[in-house]
């Protein structure tokens, strides 16, 4: 009879040891949702075996350290180039996932490095790396290139896939994501919406790339005023990973940190500060203390301790906030302005 676990904690059995330890959880046998979400799990993983898709499940999992820790001891491991392109591909990830941009382009560029010796230019193995890259120039501002490496990848997956598969919603939503960081919301929603009928369609109730479907949707009516609207697609998506993620799982503190800011939005500065504090809470623990989403999170509790008139509280928060970003992002990126402003601001009603 087949199970399913949980993964409970990876785990090196001694320092000189290439083995290590997997202590898993039995799950309920009855459980459809997670029986779906499993078998979907299965799908993304598959191509890789062993370690290798144990890495790939600790990165889905936020498991950075555990996740960077196999990828290196694999590396040591492998003398075939296409193994290690694979892994600099997926410590790529992690880098990213980490804020680590300069690392994180380093080894997306060795990884591409070393597959374009043997494949062409438009290789449907090229469109993950592509489209990845294009994500780091979005994460440090650089839209105009973010969005030639998106389009790139989604060229090359339009001409390998078929018009209903998941891997085109991601790129839809990738491309929507830096329309609405460039402030064309119409752009970005047209996107965001090709993205949910496709992942409706393809995946099940509660898979998390639903969830950040409905996350982004929610993002644009937000920028565009419509708070109700915005926090209707919110709780969609928070529901969504509230049962499908670990309880400290970054995306989690993103959709409390979303909707946080609609409440602000809305002038309910208690109800903002509620959802604040709980995806600072889940920041401090999954990601690096200079980690550009911890920047944002106090950047946040400054803002909303300046529209409560606690004016030191929000200085010594976008301080804290201004250093990280200065730390993790380029010197053009617009939220060290934006930031440099908010403390102009702040300091002229002190």
């Amino acid at each position: 009879m087949h199970t399913v676990f949980r993964i409970d904690e990876v785990r090196k059995l001694d320092k000189k040891s290439p083995l290590y330890q997997v202590d898993l959880k039995l799950t309920s046998d009855d459980d459809q949702q997670l029986r779906q979400l499993t078998d979907r799990v299965r799908q993304e993983t598959s191509g890789s075996t062993g370690w290798y898709r144990m890495g790939k499940l600790l990165l889905k999992i936020s498991q950075f350290d555990k996740a960077e820790e196999l990828y290196t001891a694999l590396l040591e491991q492998v003398s075939n180039d296409s193994d290690k392109a694979d892994i600099y591909h997926q410590l790529g990830w992690l880098k990213d996932d980490q804020g680590q941009y300069k690392e994180a382009t380093s080894f997306y560029k060795m990884s591409l490095e070393i597959k374009r010796k043997t494949l062409p230019e438009d290789h449907p193995s090229l469109a993950p790396i592509y489209g990845n890259i294009g994500q780091v120039y979005k994460n440090i501002g650089d839209y105009s290139k973010a969005l030639e490496f998106y389009e790139k990848a989604h060229k090359i997956k339009e001409k390998a896939l078929p018009s209903n598969h998941p891997d085109l919603a991601i790129s839809y939503g990738n491309i929507g994501q830096v329309y609405n960081r460039m402030g064309d919301y119409s752009k970005a929603l047209e996107f965001y919406e090709k993205a949910h009928q496709i992942f409706e369609k393809a995946l099940p109730s509660n898979h998390p790339h639903l969830a950040t479907s409905y996350n982004n949707i929610g993002l644009v009516y937000n920028n565009m005023g419509d708070y109700s609207k915005a926090l209707e697609f919110y709780e969609k998506a928070l529901k969504i990973r509230e049962k499908a993620l670990p309880p400290n799982h970054p995306d989690l503190a993103t959709s409390y940190n979303d909707i946080g800011l609609v409440y602000n939005n809305m002038g309910d500065y208690s109800k903002a500060l509620e959802f604040y504090e709980k995806s600072h809470q889940i920041y401090e623990k999954a990601l690096p203390s200079n980690h550009p989403h911890l920047a944002i999170s106090y950047w946040h509790f400054g803002s909303i301790n300046e529209k409560m008139h606690k004016y030191s509280e929000a200085l010594s928060f976008l301080e804290k906030a201004l250093s990280i970003f200065k730390i993790s992002l380029p010197p053009s990126h617009p939220h060290i302005q934006s930031v440099r402003n908010a403390i102009d601001n702040v300091r002229k009603k002190i």
